[in-house]
């Protein structure tokens, strides 16, 4: 049995199939996503719940205990970790790499509906869990900053406009912002006054509460028309909040001002982020899985060309970190290394044969295959990442091997004074079988590669 044979005896078929696989490979290569990792989804989900003002071991028997109890009932759970902070508690939970990522976001959200009845009454909201993938780090850090604007301003500024517009482009996931300094009041109730004039600190917070309202408050009904009456009743800054009522005694109103002092200040004081020793709001852009990283980058920076003219000259947009850089350099260099390692085996095939056409047929051959490799990772979907890349380079020894065996073996018949066509035949038949049965045991040595479990095995 010859495998060659058939395109050796019809050279137009085969000139007509090595074409097919160029232009279906070219489109597959113009296809894939780019990335430094394969596109791998860890199963992973972390839960986080908050209720401000709560210690850490109130955090851990309170909230993260019940949660967990639920938690641990979940089939296919490898491992659970709880991190308990001041007025927040996160929970990540780990699943088997068989585990569908979508039946466990079920089985999670249905756990904290039954945690939900065990659970402190005053917490703001329900805790809250969102798919956590750890390959699939932010593509794009940038950071806004201002020098003269407050930074509940700046915050403003990256929340609903760039983190909204940003969010919107194709390919991108979400964008987080971290450093968040969302405006707020704080009200700094000095314990001496409440203790002096024996006013609680519930009462205050009532009256606050009370003061602070945007609720419906009617309709005028005529006889040909109807008004919507509106009534702005919520206090927007701290002096508005000054004058509010905290409770009467001896017949005098007792206002938040003479408890202590209500000031403009951010929601959460403790968080900050810095950039070049400024304070400064970081925004973190994640791509979709399965995306081109490097296109989603350029997409992203060419809208951020067009947001700086809509935002003001004293904020600062800059770029902090930018993943497609080391993507791109590493792409290029795999690049040149495949070129480098082609020119070197034609380079070495013609030193040693001395013949212009036999050198032809191995330059052809190893591109030809490279890019047809391109198809089939397209329909696999894989992406050209640093794994996949140095794959190729592997592969380009196996081929090159068995070029150079069948073409030489095909040199040492036309060396014996036989025809290039019959040269070709008994030369490729000789050979047919031991280059099959060479690839397969090349491949074999692999095999083991697909049974390695965890994050490696489902890597590579």
């Amino acid at each position: 049995m010859n495998i060659a044979e058939l395109f050796i005896r019809r050279p137009i078929t085969t000139t007509l199939l090595m074409l097919a696989i160029l232009l279906f490979g070219i489109i597959g290569y113009r296809q894939l996503p780019v990335s430094d990792l394969p596109n791998v989804d860890f199963p992973t989900i972390q839960v986080s719940a908050r209720l401000p003002g709560a210690s850490p071991d109130t955090m851990a028997s309170a909230v993260a205990t019940p949660l967990e109890r639920q938690f641990s009932t979940i089939a296919g759970l490898d491992s659970m970790t709880s991190t308990n902070g001041v007025g927040i508690s996160q929970i990540t939970l780990q699943f088997s790499l068989s585990r569908d990522m979508d039946a466990a976001a079920q089985d999670v959200q249905a756990a904290i509906a039954r945690a939900a009845r065990i659970l402190p009454p005053n917490m703001p909201s329900p805790p809250s869990y969102h798919k956590v993938n750890p390959a699939d780090q932010p593509v794009l850090y940038l950071a806004l900053s201002s020098p003269t604007l407050p930074l509940s301003t700046v915050h403003e500024y990256a929340e609903t406009l760039l983190a909204q517009r940003i969010s919107m482009v194709n390919g991108v996931a979400q964008v987080q912002v971290y450093g968040g300094q969302k405006y707020a009041v704080r009200v700094q109730v000095n314990p001496q006054a409440l203790a002096m004039r024996q006013i609680g600190i519930d009462e205050v917070a009532n009256a606050v509460m009370n003061a602070n309202v945007n609720l419906p408050t009617g309709t005028l009904w005529g006889t040909h028309s109807a008004f919507t009456v509106q009534a702005t009743g919520q206090l927007m800054e701290a002096s508005a909040y000054r004058s509010i009522i905290a409770a009467s005694r001896d017949g005098f109103p007792v206002r938040l001002e003479d408890l202590g002092r209500v000031i403009d200040s951010v929601e959460n004081d403790k968080f900050a982020a810095w950039y070049n020793n400024v304070r400064a709001i970081t925004l973190a852009v994640q791509r979709q899985p399965g995306t081109n990283t490097v296109e989603v980058v350029d997409a992203v920076k060419e809208l951020i060309k067009k947001l700086r003219a809509e935002i003001p000259a004293s904020v600062s947009l800059d770029l902090l970190y930018d993943r497609s850089v080391s993507i791109r350099d590493s792409v290029a260099d795999i690049k040149f290394t495949l070129f480098l390692a082609i020119c070197l085996v034609i380079l070495v095939i013609f030193l040693f044969l001395r013949n212009l056409s036999a050198t032809i047929i191995p330059s052809l051959a190893l591109p030809f295959s490279i890019v047809g490799t391109f198809a089939a990772m397209y329909l696999l979907d894989y992406s050209l990442d640093n794994l996949s890349l140095m794959a190729l380079i592997l592969s380009v020894g196996f081929v090159v091997d068995d070029a150079i065996v069948m073409l030489e073996n095909i040199v040492r018949h036309m060396e014996q004074g036989e025809g290039i066509l019959e040269a070709a035949l008994n030369g490729s038949k000789e050979i047919g079988f031991t280059i099959v049965s060479m690839t397969l045991s090349l491949v074999v040595v692999f095999i083991p590669v697909l049974f390695m479990g965890g994050i490696l095995g489902r890597l590579l």
